[in-house]
């Protein structure tokens, strides 16, 4: 398997796009350590994952503060002996509209969040990747600079500052054979909610690819998986396009 043996923490992973990674690693033969706010809903997954017959642990950890977060990270390695996949899918508070009519205090604090989770999540698994000389890190975002669309408020900006995180990661830690990289999609239809009003939204995701079929979670748990593998080894520093070509080059 792609992941035997391999210890991997996903940050998020009650949500769609964190459990569909975290059972992607589970099938491949990681032993995955699963981080949210709610216990039930990681409860849940872990279930999941450990009916599929993988192997799935949980906690609740504040990840805005940045010592649990570290005591989280040093009781994996205790146990597991290493940590070597570190994956943090935890959204941002999201806040639409013209950037001239934003509350300046609302978007500081949305996009210091976002930071702050990023970092504190990065930093505790690369001391120990550094220490071990090998790991991998995955973001989830990406960025799109042909976007023309207003309103985004700070969704692409903190995209973007996502990307702008993974580039200096990638240049920090490569010389510690830390390899760092940004999973992309188009959107994913059926992380959405099965409803009429969402139908638009699920449809222009469809729409707007190549293949004229939208990626699944399933696909996103399959690349993630070769992202974070060695048959990856030689891939650091850039996006992997998830996007059934939304976004070719």
């Amino acid at each position: 398997m792609l992941l035997d043996n391999k210890t991997a923490v996903i940050y998020g992973a009650a949500g769609s796009i964190g459990s569909a990674i975290a059972a992607g690693f589970a099938s491949e033969g990681a032993n995955c350590f699963l981080v949210g706010r709610t216990a039930a809903t990681l409860d849940a997954v872990a279930d999941k994952i450990r009916a599929d017959g993988g192997r799935a642990e949980t906690a609740v950890v504040d990840v805005l503060d940045a010592a649990v977060v570290n005591d989280h990270a040093a009781a994996i390695v205790e146990k597991a002996g290493s940590l070597d996949i570190s994956v943090n899918v935890i959204s941002q508070e999201a806040m639409f509209g013209p950037l001239a009519d934003l509350p300046v205090s609302a978007f500081a604090s949305s996009m210091s969040r976002l930071v702050t989770s990023q970092l504190n999540t990065t930093q505790a698994a690369a001391r120990h990747m550094v220490t071990q000389e090998s790991g991998v890190i995955l973001f989830f975002g990406g960025s799109d600079y042909a976007s023309r669309m207003p309103g985004l408020g700070t969704v692409q900006i903190g995209s973007d500052t996502i990307e702008a995180l993974r580039r200096q990661w990638a240049c920090e830690l490569g010389p510690h054979n830390i390899r760092v990289l940004t999973l992309r999609t188009g959107g994913i239809p059926e992380s959405l909610p099965d409803i009429p009003q969402t139908e638009p939204a699920k449809q222009g995701m469809i729409d707007a690819t190549l293949l004229k079929r939208a990626a699944t979670l399933a696909d996103v748990g399959y690349v993630a998986s070769f992202a974070a593998s060695e048959r990856a080894r030689s891939i650091t520093d850039a996006q992997i396009d998830i996007s059934c070509g939304a976004y070719a080059d």
